[in-house]
């Protein structure tokens, strides 16, 4: 069409040739044509050691080849080490740092308890009642007469079950299979009130039932000492739980009954530097220094000058004997924003003897999230706290154990802190609560309550390192006149004058601290540093290296890419107009040849003989030799011959000018010109 109305105008100029790129422009966005072609530029351009030898001994194989598998195994090597090094860093390992600090120090809290648990009047008469069963007890089954007791009171072991429940009873112990004897049951030695106390065949116990009594199991101890001590206790704490106020009786928490002196930093103590509680098991307690003194003690210099000194009173007045066997004191050294755990960190102190405790303070800060298991306060532990202290890990599992105690038994345990909308264990109104108890006792101990688990160590700890050395005291040359000066000033009158007293000193060893915190072995600069020393090793590269793959491994993506897109081009879309195409030339009517062209008329003997139509036609190059603007049929015959022979072939495409490279030659035709130059051919040949 374009050229009909060309042909109607007349003869115009020429389409302009649009300039070729020269190869010295830079395109904008520009990528290689082949894989190879990307090689090479990577291995003569690159900065890593190694990669330019793979191109330079390209016409030697074998260099080729033991570079080429020398390159692999350094990369292999450096990406494991990689590995390693990733894998040490994500074990969030952690290095434990030791630092020797001296200052003047906070002295800790001390809290000391006189192990003589008192006789409330409200209870009195149910504890007399259980010291007359005991001691009844004791008489039947080892044959022991304490007092007068069972003489004026007698009682048949029935009467006692009776009255009390759970009472200790003699339990046998099977006979091993090597002895050829037969084995006593438990049912007649239980009747049996006359036992033979030198037999090493039975046990001593009380048994404990469930709810409706279709469970039981019998607490049993080998030593009759331990199993009559937990025996009274069990009751004791059924006795204690029926007080309606716990606190401490009126005068019971006069600080002279029990501590004679006290001195710190060489200064007499006030009521204002300690507090009082009672314990269950351990009586009346005396916190110095605590969280509710008013000002806290601080220690300046080391030595047993500057520390605290006690002289306390330990005879044992109205205690309770079954209760208690040791006596003395009990100390205990802790944090002042922690509770006072006398079972576990405490120890006793011995009448007579002057015991002096040094102390070495130790700080210790561990890292939380992925370096370990600890928490900062608590918060993120799943128990509720029910001291009125910090967070402490046996803080968190004796709330643990009284939290299962409550929701499994019923009732709490009266030794640990009494939570809201809750009461202490009483086998009178929950008679199943010992063998609840002594149940989740052993579940506790193996830790299948999970209390271990969820408790985790704080991350911040502060402990003491004490040490201690014990003395004589009072001396056998002074003892006359210290006691003198005790009785006057302190109403201290006993028979037996040792045994009734005993002095504590504890005291800072030195002012040197030590302070283990832990710091992450590996961190992100020291990884990056181990990684470029691994990278440096096995290819001598640097950062912009890492660049330079990252640019080839996007230039191979995008070569992939393009090299796709263009087969799916020829295989799609190509074909089909390369057919159309040359359906429309060869169907072009003889008309639309413009008549300028050339007004030559070919002869019948220039035409190949054969149909008069061909569904492909091939276009002739132009006549480069000649200058005239229509060749001669002459000429274009001889062109169109030897153009069959040539390995290349010109393509039409329309109106534009195309270009085609060959062996180093740039041929350029114009394509209109072409295809009606092949349509006159046609023409011609046809007629």
């Amino acid at each position: 069409m374009k050229g009909e109305q060309r042909e109607e105008q007349g003869p115009g100029p020429e389409p302009a040739v649009p300039p070729q790129p020269t190869e010295e422009e830079e395109a904008l966005i520009e990528f290689h044509r082949s894989y190879r072609e990307l090689f090479q530029f990577f291995c003569n351009n690159t900065t890593i050691h190694g990669a330019i030898r793979l191109v330079c001994s390209q016409h030697n194989r074998m260099k080729t080849a033991f570079w080429a598998v020398l390159w692999l195994c350094a990369f292999c090597m450096m990406y494991w080490q990689f590995g390693q090094l990733f894998g040490e860093y994500f074990s969030y390992p952690v290095s434990l740092n030791i630092n020797l600090n001296s200052d003047k120090l906070v002295f800790p809290a001390v809290t000391i308890c006189n192990l003589n648990p008192y006789r409330d009047t409200q209870i009195k008469g149910e504890l007399e009642e259980l010291d007359r069963i005991t001691e009844q007890t004791l008489y039947d089954l080892y044959k022991y007469n304490s007092s007068s007791t069972v003489g004026a009171h007698p009682r048949g072991r029935r009467g006692l079950g009776e009255t009390w429940p759970h009472p200790l009873q003699r339990l046998a112990v099977p006979a091993p299979p090597s002895r050829a004897r037969q084995a006593r049951s438990a049912k007649s030695i239980v009747q049996d009130n006359n036992p033979q106390v030198d037999r090493k065949d039975w046990k001593i116990g009380f048994q404990l039932c469930n709810q409706n009594k279709s469970d039981c199991f019998y607490q049993t101890y080998s030593s009759g000492v331990d199993a009559v001590r937990e025996w009274y206790r069990f009751h004791y704490i059924n006795i204690l739980a029926r007080l309606r106020d716990t606190s401490p009786a009126p005068g019971e928490d006069m600080l002279d009954n029990f501590i004679f002196a006290c001195r710190f930093n060489q200064a007499s103590c006030s009521q204002a530097n300690y507090s009082h509680f009672h314990h269950p098991m351990y009586g009346n307690c005396y916190t110095f220094n605590g969280k509710n003194s008013s000002n806290l003690w601080m220690s300046s210099m080391p030595g047993i000058k500057n520390g605290l000194s006690l002289t306390l009173r330990t005879e044992q007045n109205d205690f309770i004997p079954l209760l208690s066997t040791v006596t003395g004191a009990r100390v205990m050294v802790h944090g002042q924003d922690e509770p006072a755990f006398m079972d576990d960190g405490g120890f006793n102190l011995r009448p007579g003897v002057e015991t002096s405790i040094s102390m070495r303070k130790e700080a210790l800060d561990r890292l939380g999230g992925n370096y370990g298991d600890c928490t900062k306060n608590g918060s993120d532990v799943p128990v509720e706290n029910l001291y009125l202290s910090k967070y402490t890990q046996q803080v968190c599992i004796r709330s643990c154990f009284q939290e299962h105690m409550i929701k499994q038994c019923g009732c709490a345990y009266i030794f640990y802190p009494l939570p809201k909308n809750a009461e202490f264990c009483d086998y009178r109104k929950h008679n199943s609560w010992g063998y609840c108890y002594y149940k989740l006792q052993d579940a506790f101990s193996s830790d299948r309550l999970g209390c271990f688990t969820k408790c985790r160590k704080p991350c911040s700890v502060t402990g003491y390192q004490l040490s201690a050395g014990y003395s004589r005291w009072p001396s056998v040359t002074s003892q006359d006149w210290v006691f003198r000066m005790l009785s006057q000033q302190n109403n201290y009158t006993i028979n037996n004058k040792r045994n009734g007293v005993a002095k504590l000193n504890i005291f800072f060893k030195e002012l040197k601290y030590k302070t283990n915190s832990e710091s992450p072995s590996v961190t992100m600069v020291t990884l990056l540093s181990n990684l470029g020393s691994q990278w440096s090793l096995w290819f001598g590269s640097s950062v912009l290296s890492v660049v330079e793959m990252a640019e080839l491994v996007f230039d191979l993506l995008v070569i992939t890419v393009l090299m796709l897109l263009r087969r799916l081009r020829s295989r799609y879309w190509s074909p089909g107009r390369g057919g159309r195409g040359a359906r429309e030339v060869a169907s072009t009517p003889a008309s639309s040849v413009p008549s300028h062209f050339c007004p030559h008329t070919t002869s019948p003997s220039s035409s190949p003989p054969g149909p008069a139509t061909s569904p492909a036609l091939t276009a002739p190059p132009p006549a480069y030799a000649s200058l005239d603007p229509c060749p001669s049929p002459s000429s274009l015959a001889k062109l169109g011959a030897s153009t069959r022979n040539l390995p290349w072939k010109p393509l039409a495409t329309g109106n534009k000018t195309r270009a085609r490279e060959h062996k180093g030659l740039h041929i350029s035709y114009p394509a209109p010109g072409l295809a009606t130059l092949l349509s006159s051919r046609h023409v011609s040949t046809s007629s």
